[in-house]
């Protein structure tokens, strides 16, 4: 069912200065969404800063080439404070927006999510959700059509990176019809797929080609071939070179193999922690299984950020999925 987008044009027109928020290690559905609907808030004669809690992954630098559009920030955060807005796109939940969630718990400014996936905490404020939109693009784009703002380049361009990496490059099961009507009208309105597609897939640092290597050779099935998954440690970015956000693809890996049902990406963390990435075929909801593990997501893609060891961790996790599956 349709949102009703009368609370967002009412919250706009309350406030003047918006502060824009995803979450961590921000993907580009993450992004492209924040950066359209600062554009979109600042042709409404808004001030909108978008804001990420962790650094930019290099993937996704060409959206910022002069480092203006996008801040990081830290805490304690005392230069976001001049806002009375704020937005959050693509998560409701306190652990993903980092040190993000300290700072917002104690500004009084009102507050806004909005987002498609299933988990959501209290994040203070109105919380506009629709779980059946294919990515959080599809929900910029609407909260823009209810300010009658129409679309420029910019903001179609950031939109289709947002509606193409989440649907997979058009790939996952959540495509619809629907949405390659709204990929018609983004490129309508400006956007350059090819030009995407070469910034994001045929521009690899060769790190992240060699991280990948290293992963396939760790590629492991379980259950009959029904659970597939492989691993990412902390001192494999030091031996190939690559840098973290070059694991955001790998779980395409062991979800491509045939037969298999659940695929998971064990990546270990600083400060003893795995960060799990889960994906399934069609029968199984890994966001039920994230969520024993205080993650969440999509039926079909979800993820948890899970204190202890490697072993440890792929242990309980692995547990987890075996009684999903039987």
């Amino acid at each position: 069912m349709p949102l009703d987008w009368t609370p967002f044009v009412e919250f706009v027109s309350r406030h003047q200065r918006f502060l824009l928020m995803t979450h961590v290690r921000p993907d580009g559905d993450a992004l492209g969404s924040e950066l359209a609907l600062a554009a979109a808030l600042r042709k409404k004669g808004k001030t909108a800063r978008s804001v990420i809690a962790s650094d930019l992954p290099p993937r996704y630098r060409f959206l910022d080439p002069n480092a203006t559009l996008i801040e990081r920030f830290r805490l304690p955060g005392d230069e976001f404070r001049n806002v009375d807005a704020v937005i959050v796109v693509d998560t409701g939940t306190w652990n993903q927006i980092g040190d993000f969630g300290p700072f917002l718990k104690a500004l009084p400014a009102p507050r806004m999510v909005i987002d498609h996936h299933r988990t959501q905490d209290d994040l203070g404020g109105l919380h506009l959700v629709d779980t059946s939109a294919e990515a959080a693009g599809r929900l910029a784009y609407e909260a823009i059509m209810a300010l009658n703002i129409p679309l420029d380049k910019e903001m179609a361009e950031s939109l289709f990176l947002a509606l193409s990496t989440d649907t997979g490059w058009f790939r996952h099961s959540n495509t619809t019809g629907q949405t390659f009507e709204l990929a018609r009208e983004l490129t309508m309105a400006g956007a350059n797929p090819n030009a995407v597609y070469d910034r994001l897939y045929e521009q690899n640092p060769l790190g992240k080609l060699r991280l990948t290597g290293l992963a396939l050779e760790r590629l492991k099935t379980l259950e009959n071939g029904q659970v597939a998954y492989t691993e990412v440690y902390q001192d494999d970015y030091a031996v190939t070179g690559a840098t973290p956000p070059d694991t955001e693809d790998l779980i395409n890996y062991p979800r491509s193999i045939e037969g298999v049902e659940v695929a998971l990406m064990f990546m270990e963390q600083r400060g003893g922690a795995v960060k799990v990435s889960f994906r399934s075929r069609s029968k199984v909801d890994v966001d039920k299984i994230a969520e024993q593990f205080k993650g969440g997501g999509h039926r079909l893609a979800a993820g948890a950020t899970v204190t202890g060891t490697m072993d440890q961790v792929r242990l309980r996790v692995l547990d987890a999925v075996r009684l999903a599956i039987a």
